[in-house]
């Protein structure tokens, strides 16, 4: 059995973390296969399609140099689903105490989406100090980050949620941003038509993006 990562592992290893929506168990493989050449190795897929599951086991056994990690997990039934195909980290877009224990229990790295500083302390009062915040510029963007350092500075983010090519750069030059996570790095177009090489160009953009020591 593979190692869990932690959820500042999963953070720390790359800029970008992509948001993978699959329809097609087919292109998983090839896409996993794709953005660790690019130098993207985290990989969210999203529990957004009756496909996702099959595509995470995919990815998990075939591409072993990628970490797989199942996103839009809403419940602790979705948390044990995600483990048993693999995945070995686990991204919601909100928190809830039974989805906090749910992946404490199952050894699951979890990065628990938060939009407010109460979603944010309940989050730390079960261990969650990496946290995503969701969705990143809807919910006041660099501005809101900024104005979380001071109350909440032991507390590193994954923005998510409106972040592109065009303002990933900003957030990452936050000290309060570990990484942030995107679907930019597999539009769907790419997929659809097996574009792996445009994919993996734009990992490889995404990979260099620079981050400020901390």
């Amino acid at each position: 059995m593979a190692l869990m990562p932690s959820a500042l592992e999963v953070m720390g290893d790359a800029p970008v973390i992509p948001v993978i929506v699959l329809e097609d168990v087919a292109h998983a493989v090839p896409l996993a296969r794709a953005l660790v050449a690019g130098g993207i190795r985290m990989l969210e897929v999203t529990l957004r399609t009756p496909a996702a599951l099959a595509c995470i086991e995919k990815i998990a056994k075939e591409v072993p140099d990628a970490v797989v990690g199942a996103g839009t997990v809403r419940s602790a039934a979705d948390a044990q689903a995600a483990t048993m195909a693999g995945a070995r980290f686990a991204v919601s877009p909100g928190y809830t105490h039974a989805i906090g224990k749910a992946c404490h229990d199952l050894g699951l790295a979890l990065l628990p989406g938060v939009a407010t500083g109460s979603e944010i302390l309940a989050a730390q009062e079960d261990g969650y100090t990496a946290l995503k915040f969701f969705p990143a510029v809807q919910a006041g963007g660099l501005a809101m980050l900024k104005a979380w350092q001071g109350p909440f500075g032991d507390v590193r983010f994954c923005p998510t949620g409106g972040v592109s090519a065009a303002n990933a750069a900003e957030f990452l030059a936050l000290a309060n941003v570990a990484c942030v996570g995107g679907s930019w790095l597999t539009p769907a177009d790419a997929v659809k038509n097996g574009q792996w090489d445009r994919i993996t160009a734009l990992a490889a953009e995404a990979a260099k993006l620079p981050r400020p020591r901390r």
